[in-house]
């Protein structure tokens, strides 16, 4: 079951198929309810008119064996007494249930003397009608009749009226309700077979739209594997020509690559640089050792020490960048600019400096550091003078470098930033 609800498509598919299917079950149901309470309140009224016609015959001091209403073939009636005895009933009715009488045939010896007797002797109560008032109202129950051997479902309803000679009766007339059963029968087996097909139709389309939503991730997912196979990140990602999240998650993918392969050609460059600028130290270094192994008395103790110590800063250098590339950054201090220019000059005979107060917040090392090589570089053009200057201009300091010599082309003054970059005239 994980594995076949594993992908995206599957579980969208699902899950639009399952709240369709709640939503299409819920409306339904509210349907047939709503269906069904509507037509069984019309099978009421019309039983409650029945009911009511027959209790205007009783009103008019109608005879039992003269109401019109016990003729009806699919309307069964009943009228009973206030002690719920039953006076007449319609011709055809054989059972009845839901009427709260189930008797079908009359009491004998029932008469309609002893129904004016009975009306004189009972005391009227505080609801008690007047001789031909008919209740306003009906009360309603559901139960079954069976007239000419055929059984059906019916809708009771219940009217009082009071009759001038028998007193207070009660009409139960019924009206079927087969047209409510057929209604609801219909409506339930259209939604039988309508629902599955529509919730068919509702995972296909989901399935599709689904599919062709997520085909630009296939697509990058793809690629992805291919350029982790081939190492080649000069490779991209497809970008939809859409703007949704699908477009932002493959632009988003392709700066990744190519950040990643910026990080990946700087390292690169750094491997080489760094071995072409070791090769020679090293290089002087063994020559110098090969000499005094083969010949002692010609061993240069200075310049193995000079070429032991270039390699050590060189070292310590590339330890340096590895380390700022690695996102390193040193803890910042409060450096005075000034005095940290007047003590890169102790030492110096051709520099001078031209200071004002000025501190900023930094490594105090390698802000020595940077001033150092660049003296050095100066010392190396500068013809017999070279300034160095410290100022505030707002809210940014500046130290300069400046020397008497040629200067640097105008071709090579961005390439002179680049690591471990060494110009012919240098």
């Amino acid at each position: 079951m994980s594995r076949l609800f594993g992908s995206v498509r599957s579980r969208a598919t699902l899950g639009a198929t399952l709240v369709v299917a709640v939503a299409l079950v819920a409306a339904g149901t509210a349907l047939l309810l709503s269906l069904r309470a509507n037509l069984t309140g019309e099978a009421g009224t019309r039983a409650e008119r029945s009911a009511q016609a027959v209790a205007s015959e009783l009103a008019a001091r109608t005879p039992l064996d003269k109401l019109s209403g016990l003729d009806a073939e699919d309307t069964p009636v009943q009228i009973t007494d206030e002690d719920g005895v039953l006076l007449a009933a319609s011709e055809d009715l054989e059972r009845i249930t839901g009427t709260g009488t189930a008797e079908v045939t009359p009491a004998p010896g029932r008469s309609d003397a002893d129904d004016d007797r009975d009306g004189e002797d009972d005391d009227r109560d505080d609801d008690s009608l007047d001789p031909g008032e008919i209740t306003p109202g009906a009360s309603y129950t559901n139960g079954t009749a069976t007239i000419d051997g055929d059984t059906e479902d019916y809708r009771f309803a219940a009217v009082e009226v009071e009759t001038p000679d028998r007193g207070r009766l009660t009409v139960h007339a019924g009206a079927p309700l087969a047209a409510e059963h057929s209604a609801v029968g219909t409506a339930l087996t259209a939604m039988l077979i309508g629902f599955p097909l529509l919730l068919g139709v509702v995972a296909a389309v989901t399935w599709l739209v689904t599919g062709r939503a997520l085909r630009p991730v296939e697509g990058i997912r793809r690629e992805m594997a291919a350029i982790t196979a081939s190492e080649d990140l000069r490779r991209r990602v497809p970008e939809p020509a859409t703007h949704d999240e699908i477009a932002r998650l493959a632009r988003t993918t392709n700066a990744t690559l190519a950040a990643l392969e910026s990080s990946v050609e700087r390292q690169r460059a750094f491997v080489a640089d760094a071995s072409h600028e070791l090769r020679s130290p090293i290089a002087s270094l063994r020559t110098q050792l090969e000499v005094a192994a083969a010949h002692p008395e010609l061993l240069d103790l200075d310049g193995a020490v000079e070429d032991t110590v270039r390699l050590q800063n060189l070292a310590a250098d590339l330890l340096l960048l590895a380390r700022l590339d690695a996102g390193e950054r040193p803890a910042g201090t409060r450096v005075d600019l000034a005095a940290l220019a007047r003590e890169a000059a102790v030492g110096r005979e051709r520099v001078t400096v031209e200071a004002e107060p000025v501190e900023v917040s930094g490594s105090r090392g390698q802000l020595a550091r940077v001033l150092a090589n660049l003296l050095d570089n100066a010392e190396r053009h500068a013809r017999e003078r070279i300034t160095v200057t410290v100022r505030r201009e707002g809210g940014a300091a500046v130290v300069g470098v400046a020397d008497d010599g040629e200067g640097v082309a105008g071709a090579d003054r961005e390439r002179i930033f680049e690591r471990f970059v060494r110009l012919d005239a240098a």
